[in-house]
């Protein structure tokens, strides 16, 4: 800035009381370039370019994180296990108690044999979809229209597709002057209309045949279950993305240590000779690169000819700080997974109640908000609305007035699968004391167990029945009441508590 321009600025702020727009130096401190955010370079992509030009390499190296590395692994069945469990459950919510047994016998029918590839039920692919989503941050769900002739339940099944089967780098104009964008097809008004999909996996080479040979499937026969997490984004990010470089640099940092200490190990000394031609007790003869190796059994004490001297190895440890470095780390990789520390590692050594218990809430936090927005909306709700048309129209299911207003029967509650919480007695004496104020309706009790409340209900009023048939007192009624004093939390949060037996499949 030269004199006239100081000038310039000096008398507009007299006269203003403020600094020019330019001249300011205030204003977010994250947008500045100087000093240190000079080398910062941050892109205004939308997210769709860059799932567009990024995603088959990112979603190729989340893949094998998830097969090569134990934390990677450890959390994505954690992931999978907590969010599915046994599976997320309908419970339909007509009033006739008949027509309702009915229908959800058919569907418990039907969910044996919903799996197109016969290995799995219906809850199962639930479990698959949840894996998808975390490893590739999507999964495509086809519906698969049977024949009558074929025995089903219903005539429906479900086939899951990879997100490699729609090309990311398929962006063009359709022929019906639709807009292709990364494989889905959209109308004039940004409407999903097809998916463009490989007729076989690109990456499968037990296929035979042109893997390239793409076919579009109309959208109403897909589901795209995927979690978005900005406006407008159309393809799923995998779930492990922000943790990737990180799991990445650690596996490697890890296999470095293990690597120079199985090498260090290897060698117990080393011998030094005036005279190279002279052999040591239980050398070995030299190999290509001229060196030889002398081995020692235990107790065996060795003299040394004139000349030569050994000097034992002693290969430098890790340090203290190793532990506490990686421990650092996988913090920071749990934090971008969303996955509580323990659950990644299996580490339990410096775990409390009271540091379980809130590591705990907020997983389910996440967890639920993941099962009603993604799971329950993007894959159940339409699932079950495709599998009861298919039921009337093939004449498994008579439903009074369906086919002039199917939105009673479409109302279904899906009960997610129950919390398995650190201290159920103290769960239980709250649940009780909330029942007894009037807080919490006894079926949301029963439907926090993984129930329907109905179905609860008829087999409680069987047991009672069967009970007093055959002179058994009713169980849970005439008991006296006995106080349970609850164990004592640790008065200091620094206590640490034995560590729960670990399962093996965990």
């Amino acid at each position: 800035m030269n004199l006239f321009s100081r000038i310039g600025t000096a008398l507009k702020t007299a006269v203003t009381g403020r600094l020019p727009l330019s001249a300011s130096s205030g204003g977010f401190e994250g947008a500045m370039s100087k000093r240190r955010l000079i080398a910062w370079k941050a892109t205004e992509e939308n997210i769709n370019s860059l799932v567009a030009d990024g995603g088959d390499l990112l979603r190729a190296r989340s893949r094998q994180i998830v097969r090569s590395n134990p934390y990677a692994a450890n959390a994505a069945n954690s992931f999978a296990s907590n969010a599915i469990g046994d599976g997320i459950r309908p419970s339909c919510l007509i009033a006739d108690q008949e027509l309702k047994k009915q229908i959800v016998q058919t569907w418990k029918d039907w969910a044996l044999e919903a799996d197109a590839d016969g290995l799995t039920d219906f809850y199962g692919m639930q479990a698959l979809v949840a894996g998808a989503l975390f490893e590739a941050g999507e999964c495509f769900v086809r519906f698969r229209p049977r024949r009558l002739s074929d025995g089903l339940t219903v005539p429906l099944q479900l086939q899951l597709l990879e997100s490699e089967m729609l090309p990311l780098s398929k962006i063009e104009t359709a022929a019906t002057g639709n807009a292709v964008r990364c494989g889905i097809e959209f109308d004039g008004i940004g409407r999903r209309v097809a998916y463009h999909f490989y007729r076989k996996h690109p990456g499968d080479n037990t296929e035979v045949g042109n893997k390239g040979e793409i076919v579009r499937v109309p959208a109403s026969e897909i589901l795209h279950i995927y979690r978005p997490q900005r406006p407008g984004q159309i393809r799923g990010v995998p779930w492990i993305s922000a943790a990737l470089v990180k799991l990445f640099l650690l596996d490697q940092y890890d296999d470095a240590e293990l690597d120079r200490k199985k090498v260090a190990a290897l060698f117990a000394g080393f011998i030094t000779k005036d005279s190279p031609e002279d052999k040591m007790l239980g050398e070995s003869a030299p190999n290509d690169a001229g060196a030889s190796l002398a081995g020692l059994s235990p107790g065996t004490m060795q003299v040394l000819l004139p000349g030569e001297d050994i000097k034992f190895s002693s290969p430098a440890d890790v340090g203290g700080s190793y532990e506490m470095f990686q421990y650092r780390t996988l913090l920071a990789i749990s934090a971008a997974l969303g996955v509580p520390y323990t659950n990644v590692t299996n580490d339990l050594k410096a775990a409390n109640y009271s540091s379980i218990r809130a590591g705990t809430v907020e997983f389910r936090r996440r967890l639920n908000q993941f099962q009603e927005m993604t799971m329950i909306f993007q894959l159940c709700r339409p699932i079950w609305a495709r599998w009861l048309e298919t039921a009337v129209l093939s004449g498994a299911l008579q439903l009074p007035n369906y086919a002039r207003d199917p939105r009673p029967y479409n109302r279904v509650k899906w009960i997610k699968p129950k919390w398995e919480w650190v201290d159920p007695l103290k769960d239980r004496q709250a649940e009780k004391i909330a029942q007894e104020m009037g807080w919490k309706a006894p079926s949301d009790i029963i439907e926090a167990e993984g129930n329907d409340v109905d179905e609860t209900h008829q087999r409680i009023a069987a047991d009672q029945a069967r009970m007093k048939e055959l002179g058994i007192q009713t169980l849970g009624t005439a008991a006296p009441s006995v106080p349970v004093q609850p164990q004592d939390e640790p008065a200091d949060d620094d206590e640490k508590t034995e560590p729960a037996q670990k399962d093996e499949n965990s």
